[in-house]
């Protein structure tokens, strides 16, 4: 069905607004390589080029390895969860940190690195998936009241009183 004329954002004078993780990404994009240049040259005045460069590749190396190993261990527990029966909702978030944290490891610098192994290591990333959880919660149950909304558990899941439920059994 079209709209009416004089309905549209354009014909009322107002541009549509444009998604916060659109510009958010459109930053990024720019921000980080800048960064990440700027970080190298830093290095390299400090320890020199090929030194530096030398470290860039065992970075890489070693975060093939990481991700190597961290993914077999993600996938394995993943199916283990999935043939028990088990909800695998921590092995999922593991699978996508691991995922990400590889992606990241591509890019050739030191800060996307640090990010990369911050989701791969198994020490950091239980970390990093309570901020994923924290995140995701904020964002998808917000405006709901319960164990992570805005209610009177607040987005630590800690309720003022118990959980009850009225109902009736038939």
């Amino acid at each position: 069905m079209a709209r009416a004329v004089g309905s549209t954002p354009y014909a009322r004078g107002r541009r549509p607004r444009r998604p916060r993780w659109l510009v958010v990404a459109f930053v990024l994009l720019l921000v980080v390589p800048v960064l990440e240049i700027a970080t190298i040259i830093a290095v390299g005045k400090v320890i020199g080029g090929w030194q530096t460069l030398l470290l860039l590749l065992v970075e890489s190396a070693l975060g093939a390895w990481v991700v190597r190993r961290e993914g077999a261990r993600a996938w394995s527990a993943l199916n283990t969860a999935l043939r028990t029966g088990q909800m695998p909702s921590r092995q999922l978030a593991d699978a996508a940190l691991v995922l990400v944290g590889g992606t990241l490891l591509l890019a050739p610098g030191f800060l996307t690195d640090i990010v990369g192994f911050f989701f791969i290591l198994p020490f950091t990333r239980p970390i990093a998936r309570r901020l994923l959880e924290v995140a995701v919660a904020r964002r998808l149950l917000g405006g709901f009241p319960g164990r992570w909304g805005s209610g009177p558990g607040g987005p630590t899941g800690r309720a003022s009183g118990p959980d009850v439920v009225e109902g009736e059994v038939l």
